[in-house]
């Protein structure tokens, strides 16, 4: 995994460097609201190790695992902080699709927020788009 730099704003965050308020955060994983929220409430939850993109992940436990946990984080919040809501998505855009290069789950209670920016979360097949959580945890189970 590549190491993180100064200039990565998301490894600035996750070191506490920012006036960011943190939601959440643990040895593995920090959580805080996105800048430019899509949805009803729009969470974010990133690895304190930098990793640039999902394409960085491997199929193997550790990776596995740290993306399980990300996830269980980004539902613990949601259904913290919007019980109400009855829909919620968990998942990754993929590169040339990501915006940071610092691996990063978007966690959206919905609806979205305006109605248009679902767009912005729709799979495109090969060409990558967004991927959900549990496909990519999916990808990532050891045989």
């Amino acid at each position: 995994m590549a190491g993180g730099t100064t200039a990565c704003i998301f490894c600035q965050i996750a070191r506490s460097s920012t006036s960011t308020p943190l939601l959440h955060s643990d040895n593995r994983v920090v959580a805080f609201e996105d800048i430019n929220p899509s949805a009803l409430r729009h969470y974010l939850v990133i690895p304190v190790e930098h990793i640039s993109t999902v394409k960085d992940l491997k199929r193997r436990a550790e990776d596995y695992t740290l993306v399980s946990h990300m996830l269980d984080v980004g539902r613990m919040l949601l259904q913290r902080d919007v019980p109400q809501s009855k829909h919620y998505r968990f998942g990754f855009h993929q590169p040339p699709f990501n915006s940071v290069n610092h691996l990063h789950l978007h966690c959206l209670a919905l609806p979205f927020i305006p109605r248009w920016k679902h767009m912005k979360y729709l799979s495109l097949g090969p060409l990558g788009g967004f991927i959900e959580a549990e496909k990519l945890l999916d990808k990532l189970k050891s045989e």
